[in-house]
């Protein structure tokens, strides 16, 4: 990461003030950075040192955001991430890791973080994940779309930020339900991956196009009857996706 560097506009402050922020980080060195930059940047910071006190932390403290290592002492963030998603606990993990290989990114994801980024980065990089992961809780909708929306067996709202099926509540990550509002709010018209990542996690994001197929497949296991033979998150190929009521 990039040495310290103390922000001084006040704006950062004052619109970043209210939003807490969890660093799970044994690198003590690491957990300094982040946090003089983060605190800066005008976020609350809280720390936690091993993977177990990671987890207690995020269970108890209501955060925002987590900030989480993947190899640590005791509880790896792996099974952290895993856990929270299992217990339905949603804010957005972004996972922190020098191991760069397809396979941990891909396992990662699909476990239910909203990113992951590979050590060393930078902190502006850094800072626009963090601004795009919290901006994913207040995605712009336009007026005129439904708050409540029906279709088959599936109910899905927006104000709530919930869906069930066949009454059940069905438990999806942050940016599950971002990608799934987005197409739903599209109106059954296609939407392409470059459409969805801008969408989702803003136009200045780098992240391969693979990770929006990667959270469509979640959300079919989730929601669809069959995810093979999908009734609503349709593909359409060589376009992108749209969903069907």
């Amino acid at each position: 990461m990039d040495e310290p560097q103390i922000s001084s506009d006040p704006t950062h402050v004052a619109a970043n003030g209210n939003k807490r922020i969890l660093v799970v980080e044994d690198d003590e060195s690491i957990t300094l950075g982040l946090r003089m930059n983060l605190e800066a940047e005008g976020y609350t910071v809280s720390v936690a040192n091993d993977g177990q006190e990671g987890l207690e932390r995020a269970r108890d403290g209501g955060f925002d955001l987590v900030l989480l290592d993947v190899m640590l002492p005791r509880v790896n963030g792996f099974e952290i991430v895993r856990t929270l998603r299992e217990e339905g606990r949603n804010m957005p993990v972004l996972m922190l890791s020098a191991r760069g290989a397809e396979m941990d990114k891909v396992m990662g994801l699909e476990l239910g973080a909203e990113d992951y980024i590979t050590k060393p980065f930078s902190l502006a990089e850094l800072l626009a994940r963090i601004k795009a992961a919290l901006r994913r809780d207040a995605i712009a909708r336009p007026e005129e779309t439904q708050d409540l929306v029906g279709a088959g067996d599936l109910s899905i709202n927006a104000a709530t930020r919930q869906v069930t099926c066949r009454g059940v509540p069905v438990p999806l990550t942050a940016t599950e339900f971002d990608v799934l509002w987005c197409l739903v709010e599209a109106g059954g018209r296609v939407l392409s991956r470059e459409q969805i990542r801008s969408k989702v996690w803003g136009p200045d994001h780098h992240g391969t196009l693979r990770t929006i197929d990667n959270f469509l497949l979640q959300l079919r296991n989730k929601l669809e009857d069959d995810p093979a033979e999908p009734g609503h998150l349709l593909t359409v190929r060589g376009v992108g996706y749209r969903f069907e009521l």
